[in-house]
């Protein structure tokens, strides 16, 4: 009995032995997507590739066209998130009224919506957050628009922590 007690711990000893070994080989988990990263800290940026992929993704989900990023628009909520920053305000005027900014920004719209947030410290959140408050929903799912832009900025001495800013819109082609 005592043979087989010895063969049975050094049997489970070899096979713990083994399976380490195995785990040791293994490649470390993938990084978190970029949609989870959180950008309530200096120096992170945010993933534009990946919100276009997001949005256009839940407007094709809810027959929609998707939307490309558009330089203008990129700037422009980037310039929005950043004075609501500044001045640790969510604000669609922050920064001048939204017809306005659009207007003199040379993107010649026919249709243009802006979804403002902040708290959100992931993309995920805000656009969760966006998605379930039905004017912001109604934003992400206006027809017809074709192009977008998006934009985080961190505020370290803001209890919002970062502050949110999307435009998404369509040119107006007719016009020249």
């Amino acid at each position: 009995m005592t043979v087989r007690l010895n063969v049975a711990r050094c049997a489970f000893i070899a096979a713990t032995a083994v399976l380490a070994a195995c785990a040791a080989d293994r490649e470390p988990p993938a990084s978190q997507p970029s949609f989870y990263q959180s950008l309530a800290a200096p120096g992170v940026e945010l993933d534009s590739n990946a919100a276009q992929s997001m949005i256009s993704g839940y407007r094709h989900n809810n027959g929609l066209s998707e939307v490309t990023l558009d330089s203008v628009l990129m700037r422009l909520a980037g310039e929005q998130a950043r004075a609501m920053a500044q001045h640790d305000k969510l604000d669609h005027a922050v920064n001048g009224e939204f017809k306005n900014r659009i207007k003199n920004s040379g993107f010649d719209a026919k249709l243009a919506v802006e979804n403002i947030s902040a708290g959100y410290h992931t993309l995920a959140e805000a656009f969760s957050g966006w998605r379930d408050s039905p004017p912001h929903r109604a934003n992400m799912l206006s027809q017809g628009a074709t192009r977008m832009g998006i934009a985080a900025v961190y505020a370290p001495n803001s209890k919002y922590k970062v502050f949110w800013s999307l435009i998404l819109a369509a040119p107006d082609d007719r016009r020249g």
